[in-house]
C-alpha cells in the first residue's frame, strides 16, 4: 500500500490537486450545510459511498472512527451518500426513506446526501471507482489529509489513526 502523502506529492508534480469542492446539501434532519466549510471538526473523517449496498462497508468503519473521535478532540465524521442530481420531490422522498431507516438521531445528523453531478465531484476528490467507498480526512478548507478505499481492516484503521494523530500542516 502506497502512503497517501506520497501519492499527493506525485500528483502535485503532475499538476493533480485533490480538494474537497464546495457543495450545499441537507443532512437527514433537514439542516443545510455548505461543505467543507460547515464540517464541525478541525479534521473530519468523511465517507463517500455511491451505492446503497455500500452502507454495510461504511458501518464496518464507524465503530473504529467513533473511538478515534474520542481519542482526537476536534475531529468529527460524516457519511456523504452521493447520488445523481434530482428534483426536489425525489430528493425529499429519498431523504425521508433514508432517515426513516436510521433510528439514531446522531447518525441522521451526520448523514448528508449529496445530490450532484457526480463526475466533477469524483474528479475533485480523485475518485476513480464508484464500486468502492472512499474515506477521506478533510478540514474546513477542503484540504485532504488522508484517503483510503473499501472495507475496514486493522491496517487501514492504523493508517487512519496515524493520520488523525499527525499535526495539522497548513
Amino acid at each position: 500500500m502506497t502512503p497517501w502523502f506520497l501519492i499527493m506529492a506525485l500528483w502535485a508534480q503532475q499538476g493533480v490537486v485533490a480538494k474537497f469542492p464546495t457543495i450545499v446539501s441537507d443532512n437527514l434532519e433537514g439542516k443545510t450545510f455548505t461543505l467543507p466549510r460547515d464540517f464541525a471538526g478541525k479534521r473530519n473523517v468523511v465517507f463517500v459511498p455511491f451505492l446503497r449496498e455500500q452502507q454495510s462497508v461504511v458501518d464496518g468503519w464507524v465503530p473504529f472512527v467513533k473511538q478515534q473521535l474520542a481519542a482526537h478532540p476536534g475531529t468529527d465524521y460524516y457519511e456523504l451518500p452521493t447520488i445523481k442530481k434530482m428534483i426536489g420531490l425525489m430528493k425529499w422522498t429519498i431523504n425521508k426513506g433514508m432517515s426513516g431507516g436510521i433510528a439514531d438521531k446522531s447518525a441522521r445528523e451526520h448523514t448528508i446526501t449529496l445530490y450532484t453531478d457526480k463526475a466533477p465531484l469524483k474528479q475533485s476528490l480523485a475518485i476513480t471507482d464508484e464500486s468502492l467507498i472512499t474515506i477521506l480526512v478533510v478540514d474546513k478548507e477542503g484540504k485532504i489529509y488522508w484517503r483510503e478505499t473499501g472495507a475496514f481492516t486493522p491496517e487501514k484503521g492504523a493508517s487512519l489513526a496515524a493520520a488523525l494523530a499527525a499535526p495539522v500542516v497548513p
